[in-house]
């Protein structure tokens, strides 16, 4: 099954919005139960565990194993099962109804239940003309907006892996990438640090700030401050940001989900948001241990939950009539 397109029909049994650990096994679970499944994520791997370089207390793996290899496993996993993969940036939702309704940029996607997990990466603030220029030039996906830059320069602004997947992808499209990032550099593999610095369309910049975003009707251009306190503007017509938080990601709800005092996703024991059908997994919701192990078990609870939710057999979660 393809990883860049869903199938002929729009609409799914479970639609998982978020590729980390937790919406992974949700995968995995979802489909292994016969339901049609979708995951949509921004990115080919989501989740802040592609940025761990080695997991060593993972059951079954005796030696260490870096983030980015176990999620591939379980991707793996979901896809011989028959999970599909979209990479989309989701805009919104519709969880009124028996049928719920995803927004991506690719389109609509219909799914009698939803599991969200976002896991928790967004920043409390943004950079000033971040929101201003948001599809006109701002964007957080090379994916999704990347061939719009083709011939054109754009900066890319953070310092993980993801920062440095998508400026390999922006590469193919635009004539010069600028990687902006408060550290000395990147952090990732060595494999991946020599794609890098092998790609002579990509300029680090490090130890560089983003002060604002430039433009007028679009993006002209970022202003950056050195450790100095240098001021200059880069020219790129195109700003990616890929900067991590430490809050949870729900902004694209807006509101259709209960959130408590801190900004986490309510839930009960079977993972069931305030609406019915739907779900939340992994760093998105409370927990007292933020570990793959722990987001996976949400995903398996979530999954099962949506399996007897669709069915309406009882034992795991409240009926929905």
């Amino acid at each position: 099954m393809s990883s860049s397109s869903p199938g002929a029909s729009d609409h799914y049994d479970v639609v998982i919005v978020g590729g980390g650990p937790g919406g992974t096994t949700a995968a995995i679970y979802a489909a292994r139960s016969n339901l049609r499944t979708l995951l949509v994520d921004k990115v080919h791997l989501g989740g802040q565990m592609v940025f761990t370089e080695k997991i060593a207390n993972y059951p079954g793996y005796p030696e260490p194993v870096s983030g980015r290899e176990l999620l591939q496993a379980m991707r793996s996993q979901a896809q011989r099962y028959g999970a599909e993969f979209l990479v989309s940036e989701v805009i919104g939702l519709d969880l009124g109804g028996e049928l719920k309704s995803v927004y991506c940029f690719h389109g609509a996607y219909q799914s009698r239940t939803v599991v969200i997990a976002t896991g928790a990466g967004e920043r409390k603030s943004k950079t000033p003309g971040e929101d201003e220029f948001l599809g006109r030039g701002v964007s957080y996906c090379a994916t999704c907006d990347g061939p719009f830059f083709k011939g054109e320069e754009v900066a890319v602004i953070g310092d993980g892996v993801e920062a440095a997947d998508e400026a390999l992808y922006l590469a193919r499209f635009a004539s010069r990438v600028h990687i902006v990032t408060p550290k000395g550099g990147l952090t990732g593999s060595d494999h991946l640090m020599d794609q890098i610095t092998g790609e002579p369309r990509i300029l680090v910049h490090g130890h560089k700030r983003v002060k604002r975003v430039v433009g007028e009707s679009v993006v002209t251009g970022l202003e950056c401050m050195d450790r100095d306190g240098s001021v200059e503007v880069l020219p790129v017509a195109g700003a990616f940001f890929y900067l991590l938080g430490a809050q949870p990601v729900t902004s694209f709800l807006r509101g259709a989900l209960e959130l408590d005092d801190k900004g986490y996703i309510k839930v009960d024991e079977t993972m069931m948001t305030s609406a019915p059908g739907v779900f939340a997994v992994g760093d998105v919701r409370r927990g007292v241990l933020k570990q793959v192990i722990t987001a996976a078990s949400d995903g398996a609870i979530a999954a099962m939950a949506a399996e007897r939710y669709i069915s309406g057999r009882p034992g795991m979660v409240r009926s929905p009539h």
